[in-house]
């Protein structure tokens, strides 16, 4: 039997948003429909972070520390939305509110 290095799902998805930059919308957009659970997005917030250049790349674009913009996107962060705001401009990318679909 071949041995297999296996990559994580982290990495294949920090992978893709580097070859694709433009994913990056739609893959915070699925993050935001795709659940009412504010962790997904906080993954995949810190998966974006990664792709474009590291957190603390992205921590000085958006005018924060390092150490917190990790824990704004850990576990058990709860990000100010000034903060989020920040993250999403330094990565290129604009929060927008459009109407959900009728119940």
């Amino acid at each position: 039997m071949k041995d297999r290095t296996s990559i994580s799902h982290d990495d294949v998805m920090v992978k893709k948003l580097r070859q694709r930059p433009q994913f990056a919308a739609e893959y915070l957009k699925a993050a935001m429909e795709e659940t009412d659970d504010p962790q997904v997005l906080l993954i995949a917030l810190r998966h974006v972070a990664k792709a474009r250049g590291g957190v603390a790349k992205v921590a000085k674009s958006a005018g924060l520390e390092r150490e917190s913009l990790y824990q704004a996107l850990s576990e058990d962060g709860n990000p100010r939305l000034s903060t989020l705001l920040g993250i999403m401009k330094a990565v290129g990318l604009k929060l927008t509110v459009e109407m959900a679909d009728p119940v």
